[in-house]
């Protein structure tokens, strides 16, 4: 395989240094001192502008525009300073999405380079994500850097199982002269080295895209290798980059996170880290053995790592002293500098108008490209929630998933075979803040809507598991919660804020509930640590427990197939279906075909009912009040830290309900347009109830919003109307069986034939036929010849052959349609 230019980097430094002029360590006096600035940005992920495309509004909470106004700032209050970058750059958010598709052409430079190279970067790093789009896009990205760019522990797959003719991909490091002047005003020459990591898992999930060309190795064994190589070869001190986060866990070898033990090697002097979107020097690391948040040290060596999205600025003082010819760090000062204050809710800095201006008409093609309309959706979109109950934002795509997963298997050995989909709330808060959610109102589905739903560039793939991989799958999941004590009277957070949100799986297609009281069974990284415990229970599939010899088809995203986050059994060995089309132009065609669509969560999961007087919290948006206030057991309480909104939530009956997102206001709500419910896949296929109580506020408009009968109602004899009640049959609601006499007497007005009615209450009076297809997610109506489809969610009916459009409402788990419909199409007559 042909190498990076990158490789020519390491030579042309190398030999530029024999005609340099002798370094300050030559013949330098023992005292010298040097104050040197190192800067870092990481996870820019295309961030350039200070915009929210996905709110398709400005923003003065991250953006590399506003980063640079840090970087000119801190640049000019020292005398000798060095700027880095950590990676995950081309991959992120909609700019970089457009321009992957748009495309690079010879000569054509990617937008968040034309922004780099306006701030002197000395040395990039390469991430993970930097491999999202295959190596020949990263390559003729790179391309356009006017900085060389390292990476130690990726190399060619020779395919040879001899380590050790292995070869690196990129330049593994890159050692620099850097003229500086001295606390006397001295000017002298040090020589830095930089060095660079990945994870090593980027082989795992970016399989399709780097298997049999590159292989990773560990970060601590790779540094062993060459920070030696680098100190022999002149390097006065050595700044170590890893794109990797810090976990104090044991090492196992091929660590994701490996700054702790990274800091441990010998001749690094400083640590510029990133890739988990937090904040070091932080709180977050107190009393951790060996880390001095104070100081900004992880055993002794200066580290940073400054948060995502250019929201922060890493800032290294260091003080160099040359003693017997050589330098050695002996006093430093770290921190993070913000864009924003979160407290005061006010921007601390303005965009660098020189980067807006770069990059102005990828900005705003990019604009163009995110308005772009797909379809329409009936009701609001939010993940307020979505860590806590079925939520639409995941049922979306979940719906998607097994659209394409039905398709994509018609016509082969697996046609047939259940198909559940896994989906994660990749937008749910948690470290990446208050805003950090879906919210998108009823109405125009656009490309910046689809991103915001999967913000990942995935591939979507297909598993095939047995019944007990699904219930592991799930106990992995699970880890997103805490334990819940129910003898505990304190209060007790229900979320477990350190278990990434995207690792929270939902499987749609089963039923099934988590135990809270009990522990659970994998860690946060899929450590098995509690063999016993078993946190997911009533585990069903169409309404029955699930056969242990069933096997399910499970449609998920290349990182999950293929081990990411450690799901058990989950390996790439069961990979069935290995496709090339991103999960996210699965939801775009998915949307398109759908046309107008309803996201509604089907409520297949949930918790179950845990006794006693228990006060269990969680945090959302402040946007998220009106929200929980629908939901009825999610209460706002108060506010929480860096901008979350504060909430309780009422465990003492299961929260496994159909999610009330298609609560749309009734601004977005139009009229002879009623909210739609996606039912869940068991309860279609029950019994429906006969009675339905209808709303105050429903029957002003004709349009009741129908509540569920309680328990005791439905066990009894009812009749198949509509039960209004007393207060409501004095209206004029002339429809109602239980009339009053005076109401009998008067003139019947016109019957209103797009009054809907519940299909299952109203047909079996009828002599009309009620089937539920789990595969297809359609109800079916037969009588006779006459037939009915109708696919939860869509926007019109298969009546007799024809298309129809039509509304719908599911409210409950009871499926309603117009009286007019089903009078047409089963020549019946309703009352």
């Amino acid at each position: 395989m042909k190498k990076t230019h990158l490789h020519s980097v390491l030579a042309t430094s190398m030999v530029l240094s024999m005609f340099a002029l002798p370094t300050a360590h030559v013949g330098a006096e023992g005292e010298s001192i040097i104050k040197l600035r190192l800067m870092e940005t990481t996870d820019i992920h295309t961030n350039v502008v200070n915009y929210d495309y996905y709110k398709d509004a400005p923003t003065d909470q991250f953006g590399l525009a506003k980063t640079a106004t840090l970087i000119k700032k801190a640049r000019a209050e020292v005398t000798n300073s060095v700027l880095f970058d950590n990676g995950d750059l081309i991959q992120g958010n909609p700019l970089g999405d457009f321009i992957h598709e748009k495309g690079l052409k010879d000569g054509d430079v990617h937008p968040i380079y034309k922004a780099m190279n306006l701030l002197d970067y000395e040395v990039g790093n390469i991430g993970n994500h930097e491999f999202n789009f295959g190596l020949d896009y990263l390559q003729a990205s790179l391309k356009g850097a006017k900085f060389p760019y390292v990476n130690a522990n990726i190399y060619i797959d020779d395919k040879d199982n001899n380590p050790d003719n292995d070869k690196n991909y990129f330049t593994p490091y890159h050692i620099f002269e850097k003229k500086v002047k001295d606390e006397s005003g001295k000017e002298v020459t040090i020589k830095i080295g930089a060095i660079g990591f990945a994870p090593p898992q980027v082989t795992a999930w970016d399989k399709g895209h780097l298997e049999g060309k590159v292989i990773a190795k560990d970060i601590i064994e790779t540094a062993n290798k060459f920070v030696p190589q680098m100190k022999k070869e002149g390097a006065d001190i050595i700044v170590a980059i890893p794109h990797s986060g810090f976990e104090k866990a044991p090492a196992k070898g091929n660590d994701e996170n490996a700054v702790y033990y990274l800091s441990k090697v010998e001749g690094i002097d400083a640590i510029l880290f990133g890739h988990a979107h937090k904040l070091f020097p932080s709180k977050d690391f107190d009393g951790i053995e060996g880390v001095d948040t104070a100081k900004g040290t992880i055993n002794g060596i200066p580290s940073v790592m400054p948060g995502f999205w250019g929201d922060h600025l890493g800032v290294i003082d260091l003080t160099l002293k040359q003693v017997d010819g050589k330098w050695q760090v002996i006093d430093s000062t770290t921190e993070a500098r913000p864009v924003y204050d979160a407290a005061t809710k006010k921007a601390l800095v303005e965009a660098d108008k020189d980067i807006l201006n770069a990059v102005k008409e990828d900005h705003e093609n990019t604009l163009g490209y995110v308005r772009g309309p797909v379809g329409e959706t009936k009701a609001p979109i939010n993940s307020f929630f979505a860590l806590v109950n079925d939520d639409p934002s995941v049922q979306i795509v979940s719906n998607a998933q097994r659209w394409w997963a039905e398709k994509a298997t018609q016509g082969t050995e697996y046609e047939g075979t259940p198909i559940l989909s896994a989906a994660a709330p990749f937008k749910a808060g948690g470290r990446n803040g208050a805003e950090y959610y879906t919210d998108i109102k009823a109405g125009t589905i656009a490309v910046k809507n689809v991103s915001d739903l999967y913000i990942y560039p995935n591939t979507i793939k297909a598993v095939l598991i047995d019944s007990s991989q699904v219930k592991e799958w799930l106990e992995r999941s699970a880890g997103q919660f805490n334990q819940i004590d129910p003898n505990k009277k304190e209060e007790q957070a229900l979320v477990n804020d350190a278990f990434p949100t995207y690792n929270f799986d939902t499987l749609d297609g089963v039923e099934y509930q988590f135990d809270l009281t009990q522990p659970s069974r994998y860690d946060i990284k899929g450590a098995l640590v509690n063999e016993k415990a078993n946190r997911v229970i009533n585990l069903q599939y169409n309404g029955k427990p699930i056969d242990p010899k069933q096997k399910f088809i499970v449609v998920t995203n290349n990182y999950r197939a293929f081990g990411g986050g450690n799901f058990p059994g989950i390996d790439g060995s069961n990979v069935i279906i290995d496709s090339p089309d991103e999960n996210r132009e699965v939801l775009i065609n998915y949307i398109k075909e759908q046309k107008s669509f309803n996201p509604t969560a089907d409520g297949n999961w949930g918790f179950a009912p845990i006794k006693g007087d228990i006060k269990v919290t969680l945090t959302s948006s402040p946007k998220a009040k009106e929200v929980a206030e629908k939901l009825g057991y999610i209460k706002h309480i108060g506010e929480g830290e860096n901008g979350f909104a504060k909430y309780s939530i009422d465990l003492s009956t299961t929260t496994q309900k159909v999610a009330e997102s298609a609560d749309a206001s009734k601004e977005d709500v139009k009229k002879e347009e009623p909210k739609k419910d996606d039912a869940s896949k068991e309860d279609v296929k029950k019994e429906e109830p006969k009675k339905d109580d209808a709303s105050k506020e429903g029957v002003k408009k004709e349009e009741p919003k129908k509540d569920d009968a309680s328990k005791e109602d439905v066990k009894k004899e009812e009749p198949k109307k509509d039960d209004a009640s007393e207060e409501d049959v004095k209206k004029e609601e002339p429809k109602k069986d239980d009339a009053s006499k005076e109401d009998v007497k008067k003139d019947e007005p016109k019957k209103d034939l797009n009054k809907l009615v519940a299909v299952r209450a109203t047909a079996e009076g009828l002599g009309i036929q009620v089937a539920y297809d789990n595969k297809t997610r359609s109800v079916t109506l037969t009588k006779g010849d006459a037939k009915l489809v109708y696919v939860l969610g869509a926007s019109e009916v298969i009546a007799n052959g024809k298309t129809l459009e039509t509304n719908s409402d599911i409210v409950k788990n009871r499926l309603f349609l117009p009286v007019g419909l089903l009078e047409e199409t089963f020549g019946v007559t309703i009352k």
